[in-house]
């Protein structure tokens, strides 16, 4: 069994995947923005583990990819208390099957390198990658599995967050889609605004991403956390994928370590 940790600035996700599976055997998301020690980590992965049925002495490597620096050096120590497992953190400087056509490739963060490298092996094709989460980013990637750059944008509810801090009297209200866009009292007004104007920014950047591409057919993907809830009432997003930076982790994971079928194209005869 593979464990695999995608580091974000609002909340980890954990994945563990099986040798060989492309699909997720067991899952967990804690919150990333809450302090915790060495100690707390430690009993938190532990904890998960044995919750999985997963034997430390069975886990044959952990995957990182983290935007988060300090959490990463406290998880880092962590690991080392579960076990002799051999650990990879993945970011530029790794030797993946990708290429980086970008400015500044050691900036590029591990999330986007991993969705690069998932979204060529299962597609094989032009891809916008849509991740919504804290940020919303859109990933340029070609069928070969260039990253050619893309988009960073405000996360989806940072226009709710805004509006609660700098309005007196406008409430909270819940980011989720309403049952009509004119909305006849406050709180249903608020909830279409902030629901279909993210929804609308999603669909005119990647709009706009094509145009300036010149890829009119490429295919929109979108994960994260807020991939379920927000494709739906999108016109532009064609396949949804919430564990697709996972994914991408355990590819890299078995790329890294010389897994057999590591560089088999998953859209292909492949696995």
């Amino acid at each position: 069994m593979h464990l695999v940790v995608d580091v974000g600035n609002t909340e980890t996700a954990l994945g563990l995947y099986r040798p060989g599976a492309t699909s997720v055997s067991g899952q967990w998301r804690y919150s990333t923005t809450v302090p915790r020690t060495e100690d707390e980590l430690f009993l938190l992965y532990r904890a998960l583990l044995r919750e999985g049925a997963v034997e430390l002495e069975s886990l044959g490597r952990i995957v990182v990819g983290s935007v988060v620096p300090s959490h990463t050096d406290t998880l880092a120590r962590a690991f080392r208390r579960l076990g002799p497992i051999p650990v990879i953190h993945v970011d530029s400087a790794r030797g993946l099957p990708i290429r980086l056509d970008v400015e500044e490739p050691l900036t590029v963060g591990a999330d986007r390198i991993v969705n690069t490298l998932a979204a060529a092996q299962l597609f094989g094709r032009d891809t916008v990658v849509v991740d919504l989460g804290t940020a919303t980013t859109y990933d340029c990637i070609t069928g070969d599995g260039v990253f050619l750059g893309g988009v960073i944008a405000p996360g989806l509810k940072a226009g709710q967050l805004w509006l609660k801090g700098h309005t007196a009297k406008l409430p909270g209200v819940d980011f989720a889609p309403p049952d009509r866009i004119i909305g006849r009292r406050t709180e249903a007004c608020l909830r279409s605004g902030i629901f279909h104007g993210a929804v609308a920014a999603v669909d005119g950047i990647v709009d706009r991403i094509r145009d300036e591409w010149e890829r009119p057919d490429a295919l929109v993907v979108s994960t994260g956390g807020w991939a379920p809830l927000l494709s739906p009432h999108s016109r532009t997003i064609q396949e949804v994928h919430p564990h697709l930076t996972l994914l991408g982790l355990e590819l890299a994971g078995r790329w890294l370590t010389g897994d057999p079928g590591a560089g088999t194209g998953l859209n292909g005869s492949g696995e």
